[in-house]
């Protein structure tokens, strides 16, 4: 899909509450407040109208860490994914690209989205951490002028010389060079969005220091850090997200949040 064309096709989906395969959801716009602070979080409160509740497990463990990934997607392909039947995959909250955050479930309870082999075991981890996806489309690779997703080399995502969309790494990361860029909005969503957990839940507002914040980490390490960390520090292969093309200092500074 071209960057150009993501703005309409979030826009059918919050206008039709329907995901890529069909499946249909209530959408209702709500506002929560963050503790210690005058500040509100508006976000849409998402759920199935057929009230499945089969990917996410309800069940309620103490939290420490939240986790940063990109969907490797679409937003009515992300929300699909992250809502599959009996498939405990998923995580309570998407941010889409017009900033809009979307709650799945509860944060409290929770689902699978380390993945196998993640540092410290997938199951314990996924129990202690909240998983934050924001709807991005991941890498892209270069064919002549143009830029093209992981899906197919006929999937154009934009063009060269349309800067705006990509960031090029001067190194590049697990391989890859190229990257979409996330929206001033979803910086601004994402913000709001970890002041409201790691209030609620008492996860310090912290990071992992600027040369570990991209790189797995070793285990006793990272399991007991406390705060804010990347899919990337779980995975040493097959995870880009949510590495240096992400632009850290529109979150942090001294590797605390804003």
């Amino acid at each position: 899909m071209k960057s150009t064309s993501i703005t309409n096709h979030e826009k059918i989906f919050f206008e039709t509450g329907k995901d890529s395969s069909g499946k249909e959801f209530m959408l209702t716009e709500k506002i929560v407040p963050i503790k210690g602070s005058n500040q509100v979080m508006p976000y849409t409160h998402c759920r199935l109208k057929n009230g499945d509740t089969s990917f996410y497990y309800i069940e309620k463990n103490v939290k420490t860490q939240i986790v940063l990934h990109f969907t490797v997607g679409y937003l009515k392909g992300d929300i699909a994914a992250l809502s599959r039947n009996n498939v405990h995959i998923s995580t309570p909250f998407v941010i889409a690209r017009n900033g809009k955050i979307i709650n799945l479930w509860s944060s409290a309870y929770w689902s699978y989205h380390l993945g196998k082999d993640a540092v410290g075991g997938n199951t314990n981890g996924s129990k202690r951490t909240i998983g934050i996806e924001i709807s991005n489309i991941g890498f892209l690779k270069r064919i002549g002028d143009k830029l093209v997703t992981v899906y197919s080399d006929n999937d154009v995502y934009c063009n060269i010389n349309d800067k705006q969309f990509y960031t090029k790494l001067d190194i590049p990361y697990r391989g890859e060079q190229y990257f979409a860029t996330y929206t001033t909005k979803q910086y601004s969503s994402l913000l709001l969005l970890l002041r409201y957990l790691t209030s609620e839940y008492n996860i310090p507002g912290k990071f992992l220091p600027t040369h570990k914040r991209f790189v797995t980490g070793v285990q006793n390490e990272l399991v007991n850090f406390k705060g804010i960390v990347s899919h990337a520090n779980y995975r040493s292969s097959g995870k880009w997200d949510i590495g240096p093309a992400f632009d850290w200092e529109k979150i942090a500074q001294k590797d605390t949040l804003i």
